[in-house]
């Protein structure tokens, strides 16, 4: 198995779905984006969203979780050189788009696509693999998209 099969170079992989629920949406929101259309459906009506809908950090969170649920290998599967890569921190995003609010009682898709991978001069044996991040509505329109990174040892 070569490193570029072992990240799916290429390959859209869907991490799962999630509901995001009123009372979730809420209690997400008391804790951590506070914004007056995150907490109350009346007020949320009543503004440029038109309804209740999910913090865009919840989205992002909820990508996380499902990313971290979704491996790309497992050690039983790998059948390249040396042992299993193992996956690191990442040291960052860039180019986060909110595309359209994910209002209560919208389930969501989320995906990830592995664009390539680099070597580190900085870490010998470990490299950087970019990723693509996106999720989508129940009617298929983009609501949250990002690019991402995580470094990845591999000896």
């Amino acid at each position: 198995m070569t490193l570029d099969e072992f990240f799916c170079i290429g390959t859209t992989v869907k991490l799962g779905s999630h509901k995001f629920e009123a009372d979730a949406i809420k209690a997400f929101a008391r804790k951590y984006d506070p914004q007056i259309f995150h907490l109350d459906e009346e007020a949320a009506r009543n503004s440029v969203l038109g309804g209740l809908c999910a913090s865009g950090w919840h989205t992002a969170a909820t990508w996380m979780k499902l990313n971290l649920e979704t491996l790309m290998v497992t050690e039983g599967d790998w059948t390249g050189p040396g042992p299993l890569p193992e996956f690191g921190p990442s040291p960052g995003f860039k180019n986060l788009k909110w595309l359209k609010p994910v209002h209560a009682g919208e389930t969501v898709t989320f995906t990830r696509t592995a664009l390539g991978h680099r070597p580190m001069v900085s870490r010998p044996g470990w490299r950087l693999l970019s990723l693509r991040s996106e999720a989508f509505d129940s009617t298929g329109d983009k609501v949250l998209e990002f690019d991402s990174a995580v470094l990845v040892k591999v000896g």
